[in-house]
């Protein structure tokens, strides 16, 4: 169903049962996938390829224009993937070069007013709270909640199964299973109640806290943490989900101090 009342440019690519309502407005160089739904207001910009069975709520801007001066005017993408719901007013920034480009993955809730920005990767499954601000160049990993009114820095990585409490400002590196809170950020726990809900086990929790007890709780640096973790801990999923993050983070994350990081 597309309303007479929206604006579909002829170049765009729908697929079957696109639902466009009045006043949407769908760009030339767009691709959108069967069973989406474009509200009211929505804009869908050029560069954006969208998945299957998404659904953008009013007055949101998916593939807007990147803000960086870096960006000359050259052509540039944004995706998302499948079964995203995007809420009201939402701003997702294509990328700032062809090559790269804005990525949203499967199964994501973004809930409204949020800024996402050029060139972020969001891997999947994730929920995007209300007001939250994602400069350039970020990455969330699976399974991970930013609560609303979440600030989080230009090429900051959040890991997997991440929980970072509302209001929290991040710049740097926040490792998997962890909680964040409070300004300036810091380690809260771990996730345990989100993990257990998703067939960790409580072996493998326990494994977690073990393992940042020695990251932020020992009071030595990251580089001995590294060390006690690969020694103390099973080397199974857990682990090299750790130890991989903090390797490729280079011993730098949220909540250490500089003088521990190495």
């Amino acid at each position: 169903m597309i309303s007479p009342l929206a604006h579909v440019d002829p170049q765009a690519k729908l697929g079957q049962n696109v639902k466009i309502h009045p006043f949407a407005f769908v760009d030339a160089n767009v691709e959108i996938g069967d069973n989406c739904e474009i509200m009211p207001y929505a804009s869908i910009m050029s560069g954006t390829r969208m998945g299957k069975n998404n659904k953008v709520y009013q007055g949101s801007i998916i593939g807007a224009d990147p803000q960086d001066f870096r960006w000359k005017g050259e052509p540039s993408y944004c995706y998302i993937g499948d079964n995203n719901v995007i809420r009201e007013h939402v701003i997702i920034n294509r990328g700032i070069t062809a090559e790269k480009g804005t990525r949203v993955g499967n199964d994501c809730f973004i809930m409204a007013e949020s800024h996402i920005g050029h060139d972020t990767v969001i891997k999947g499954s994730s929920v995007i709270g209300n007001d939250v601000t994602i400069a350039g160049d970020a990455e969330i990993g699976e399974c991970s909640i930013l609560s609303s009114g979440v600030i989080l820095h230009e090429k900051s990585t959040v890991g997997e199964w991440v929980l970072i409490k509302g209001g929290c400002r991040i710049s740097g590196n926040v490792p998997p299973f962890v909680i964040m809170a409070h300004n300036p950020a810091a380690y809260f726990g771990v996730n345990a109640v989100i993990l257990r809900k998703h067939g960790y086990t409580e072996d493998e929790i326990d494994e977690v806290a073990k393992a940042y007890r020695h990251v932020y709780q020992s009071g030595t640096s990251v580089f001995n943490a590294l060390r006690r973790i690969n020694a103390d801990l099973p080397d199974d999923r857990v682990r090299k989900t750790i130890t991989s993050f903090i390797e490729r983070a280079g011993l730098k994350l949220v909540a250490i101090p500089r003088d521990l990081e190495e």
